[in-house]
């Protein structure tokens, strides 16, 4: 490929997903401010904290960065982080050959993209994940997706967010809906406890059709439809009570959000491996769990 065309891809793509960003930030911190009748509506509005972090190659030099989105403690969200990052430079050895095209590029790596965990107050709130991201070595392709993790599942919700997918999904093609899904149904498993981490969503991995305009445009619509459905259904649940019994599953049900994390979570492995920033990595852990 023409290395200049390949540059302006890579500042496109990580552009959009520092956009992408700043919109969902926004719309976080208009839902803290529309708040008021919420069980914790006499907090304070939550806001993001911002902190930028720089990297160091695995061989030395400048490797990229990223920046840190977090709000805590808000009237709606207890926990929520909203990170984007660039990052380049060369995989470790034992983990180049597990990346596509790695190996045939001497372990050089590009990566760009936008990822998102949110934990709430309430445990009728569900927690949702979502990431997108563009990685370049010899190969180039783009993935990501969009999960939710009810504590406690409302049809009429679940409906409405699959719904949501499909309909993006089939905007670009009509296969991508069924495959998307049940990968997500495969991926989002903790396999140690033999059940789902949620209900699922879309992911999808390795996306490069060919025409990359046309995966970076799927990528895009991805992301604000997550944007787009995932304020309605905070709204729609969290002005509702809970009780100390539903709180207490709230948090064991987070226990299992960390196990599935750190043990099987491709995001994870990939930002430890690149040496990336641990507190960044480990934004998703939520703020309480437990394990009885």
């Amino acid at each position: 490929m023409d290395m200049d065309k390949q540059e302006e891809q890579k500042a496109r793509a990580s552009a959009w997903f520092k956009t992408l960003r700043d919109e969902i930030c926004a719309r976080f911190e208009q839902i803290e401010d529309d708040a008021v009748n919420t069980p914790m509506g006499e907090n304070k509005a939550g806001r993001f904290d911002r902190k930028k972090w720089d990297r160091e190659d695995s061989r030395g030099g400048q490797g990229g960065g990223g920046e840190m989105s977090v709000m805590r403690g808000g009237r709606v969200f207890e926990k929520v982080g909203v990170n984007i990052s660039t990052v380049e430079g060369h995989f470790p050895d034992d983990f180049a050959s597990k990346i596509p095209g790695a190996a045939e590029n001497d372990a050089k790596f590009w990566a760009s993209g936008v990822s998102l965990v949110a934990h709430f107050r309430s445990p009728h709130v569900p927690p949702f994940h979502f990431n997108t991201r563009h990685i370049i070595t010899n190969k180039g392709w783009f993935g990501g997706g969009g999960d939710m993790n009810p504590i406690f599942e409302v049809e009429e919700d679940t409906q409405a967010f699959h719904a949501a997918w499909k309909e993006v999904c089939d905007k670009h093609d009509p296969s991508y809906y069924p495959k998307f899904s049940k990968w997500a149904d495969e991926y989002f498993f903790i396999k140690h406890r033999n059940e789902p981490r949620g209900i699922g969503g879309v992911f999808y991995d390795y996306l490069d059709s060919g025409d990359w305009d046309a995966d970076f445009a799927f990528t895009q619509d991805i992301g604000r439809c997550f944007r787009d459905i995932v304020p309605e259904l905070i709204r729609k649940n969290m002005e509702k009570s809970w009780t100390d019994a539903e709180r207490e599953a709230q948090l064991i049900k987070r226990g299992r959000y960390v196990e599935f994390n750190l043990v099987y979570d491709r995001g994870t492995v990939f930002g430890l491996q690149t040496g990336g920033n641990t507190e960044a990595i480990l934004m998703s852990m939520p703020p309480e769990a437990k394990w009885p």
